[in-house]
């Protein structure tokens, strides 16, 4: 804008005909209290907005969401504090960590009583599907199928278990329980996903978290989808194991039981709510006909229940996800408060640190070590995974080394499938050992592929991030994943596969090379966008309608729902705000909550 007739047209937009009539402009260049300031004051303020504006955006873009925060403590310090305040800091902080003992008590006991909860709505009808074993000789049936029934019961280790007791029986022979296996791998999962869903409230805490248990799917969906291919073309699983089988004795130790370590705890608490006959749904998968319900007779709250099994389970279902809700609320308040200050950076650093000198790259072994021992000792990956979800959402525990300590739970919960190999029946003893061993390999190369080799590790975290980032942004995507990636593909892959191979690879390969196309073009657009059309570079520039290429417009149908119920009624300014406090928070080292300190946001959960 040079000339004069650029400058009038400037102000006629700028400025309102009243304005323009009675401003008055010094004539020394500089604006007075009050006036509007010259075309050429405008112009200079225009540019040093535009320039600060890319200033934020690049101190944004530097921010890095998944560093660590700092847990800073906003207790008076010891060195001030008299005597008997000093006495009572001591037993409350001593109260707290019983409290917090208690309260993990709870949240482990609610996670059984979800088990039970699934067994009666769902086990029958899992241990039917399994009784069905013309099914498995489709292995992305069999796969899928071990996703749904372990879904369906919420134990990989009673899926495992199942299965390794048919081929015992001789009802499934060892290739077909493989794909069985690979699926039960998945769907122990989905409870970490759901005790994610516990810290939605904060957007900050949520990504961590939800990442933190995403990046277990992605491990597990991504050795599927290498070992499955692998295993049907080659048998890779099925040769190796029965290389190492076939010169062992036959088992005459049918007793062996496994040994209970946490349930021992839990059991006095969880079986005075309900106990279950679990031993029917494996009765019904061997093909027996079994009448009746699930729930024994005994000192329990629903001992001579009359209903339904699944009344009962829902009764369970219900009660055991407020108690895990509660539980887990209180959990992370706890150690919110717990670890902060001088306890906190020395938990962050001890945890993420790695091992001194030259055995810095043995640090992730060693957690794979960790996270397989400590799952043999609960007995339960998901225990164990559900359990450490809290701490990366709080800041206390990275997700670079939540990774390793997933994997090695991953290890640690084959070993009750190899002990339900043990107590098999002699006469199938070899087969069911060899189950179990393909359990334990398809593991342990999963780890070999994904872990050791950094770019290779990458892959999954970096899945995992995406997971955590798209519901930092829209919250809602949490509840659609889990039902998505549980429930509705693993149906349809299932259902496409039973309509037989032609229709499954014409209606599943053509999605399945659109999908990677697609996140191939966004790997690039993040990071060589040059080597892109130009049209590509970005989803806007395509021209492609805004429901194709954003979550944005299912969002807005999601405000509008949340907008009909006052108590989660919000802006979209406020959830602006809160994720503009998040960042700024980060940028200063610290994410924790300003805005619950101000307390001008209302935090909403779906």
């Amino acid at each position: 804008m040079e000339n004069g007739k650029d400058k009038r047209a400037y102000l006629n937009e700028a400025y309102t005909p009243d304005e323009l009539e009675d401003s008055k402009r010094p004539a020394n260049g500089q604006a007075s209290a009050g006036k509007l300031p010259s075309y050429e004051q405008a112009t200079a303020l225009s540019i040093e907005d535009d320039h600060a504006k890319d200033k934020e955006g690049k101190e944004a873009e530097e921010v890095d969401p998944w560093a660590l925060p700092e847990l800073k403590s906003t207790d008076t310090p010891w060195a001030e504090l008299t005597p008997p305040r000093r006495v009572l800091r001591v037993i409350w902080y001593i109260a707290r960590f019983f409290i917090l003992l208690g309260l993990l008590y709870m949240f482990i006991c609610s996670l059984d009583i979800l088990s039970s909860a699934f067994n009666l709505l769902g086990g029958k009808a899992a241990g039917e599907a399994l009784s069905n074993t013309v099914l498995f000789s489709n292995p992305i049936a069999g796969m899928m199928l071990g996703v749904l029934a372990t879904v369906l019961v919420q134990s990989s280790s009673t899926s495992t278990s199942i299965v390794v007791s048919m081929v015992s029986a001789g009802l499934l022979n060892v290739g077909n329980a493989i794909p069985m296996m690979m699926g039960a791998n998945i769907g122990t999962t989905v409870t970490n996903t759901i005790v994610a869903m516990g810290q939605s409230a904060d957007r900050g805490d949520f990504r961590r978290a939800f990442a933190a248990a995403t990046v277990h799917d992605m491990f597990n969906w991504l050795s599927v989808l290498v070992f499955l291919p692998l295993e049907w073309v080659s048998g890779y699983l099925r040769r190796l194991t029965t290389l190492i089988v076939e010169n062992i004795p036959d088992n005459t130790n049918t007793t062996a039981e496994n040994p209970e370590f946490l349930k021992a705890i839990t059991k006095p608490l969880t079986e005075r709510v309900v106990l279950l006959d679990t031993s029917k749904i494996r009765q019904i998968a061997l093909g027996q006909d079994i009448n009746g319900s699930l729930i024994k007779d005994g000192d329990h709250i629903f001992n001579g229940w009359t209903g339904s099994d699944a009344a009962s389970g829902g009764i369970l279902l219900a009660a055991s996800l407020l108690l895990l809700c509660v539980c887990l609320v209180l959990i992370v308040k706890l150690l919110t408060s717990l670890l902060k200050g001088a306890i906190a950076s020395l938990l962050q650093r001890f945890i993420n640190s790695d091992l001194p000198g030259p055995f810095k790259y043995l640090t992730g072994c060693l957690a794979i070590l960790v996270g397989a021992g400590m799952t043999i000792l609960v007995q339960s990956s998901s225990i164990f995974t559900s359990a450490i979800t809290p701490l990366v959402g709080i800041g206390a525990i990275h997700i670079d080394r939540m990774y390793p300590l997933t994997l090695g739970s991953n290890i640690g919960t084959t070993v009750t499938g190899i002990l339900a190999a043990l107590a098999s029946d002699p006469t199938g003893f070899k087969n069911s050992f060899q189950v179990a061993l393909c359990h334990l390999f398809f593991n342990i190369s999963g780890i070999l592929v994904w872990y050791p080799v950094p770019f290779m590790r990458k892959i999954p975290i970096s899945l995992a991030k995406v997971m955590g980032q798209t519901v930092f942004k829209y919250r809602w995507f949490a509840l659609c994943y889990l039902v998505l990636l549980y429930f509705l593909v693993p149906l349809a892959v299932f259902g496409l596969s039973l309509a037989g191979w032609e229709v499954l690879l014409g209606v599943g390969l053509p999605i399945f090379v659109f999908i990677v196309v697609i996140v191939i073009i966004n790997v690039l657009q993040t990071k060589k966008p040059e080597v892109l059309p130009a049209k590509l570079r970005s989803w806007e520039a395509t021209g492609l309608p805004e429901p194709l290429r954003s979550l944005a417009p299912i969002d807005r149908v999601f405000q509008r729902m949340r907008g009909v119920c006052t108590c989660c009624k919000t802006t979209p300014e406020a959830d602006d705000l809160e994720a503009e406090t998040i960042g700024q928070g980060q940028r200063n080292g610290s994410v924790k909550k300003d805005t619950e300190q101000n307390g001008h946001i209302e935090s909403s959960r779906l």
